[in-house]
């Protein structure tokens, strides 16, 4: 079995990659999460703050070169 983990995607990203690495750990489309994310901003306005925090805990996809 594969150990998954969380990673802020590189190739594909729009800002800092969380959501497409969230989508990528969850084998979910990143579009599905960061529409989720943007009605999450809108409905509370904590979205932003939760972004900025995951985008510094969330280490960055190790290189595969």
């Amino acid at each position: 079995m594969k150990d998954k983990k969380l990673y802020r995607v590189e190739e594909g990203k729009m800002l800092c990659g969380v959501c497409g690495g969230i989508a990528q750990y969850f084998g979910v489309d990143p579009t599905i999460i960061r529409l989720l994310w943007a009605a999450f901003c809108l409905a509370g306005g904590c979205g932003i703050p939760a972004y900025i925090i995951a985008a510094i805990i969330i280490p960055r996809e190790p290189s595969h070169f």
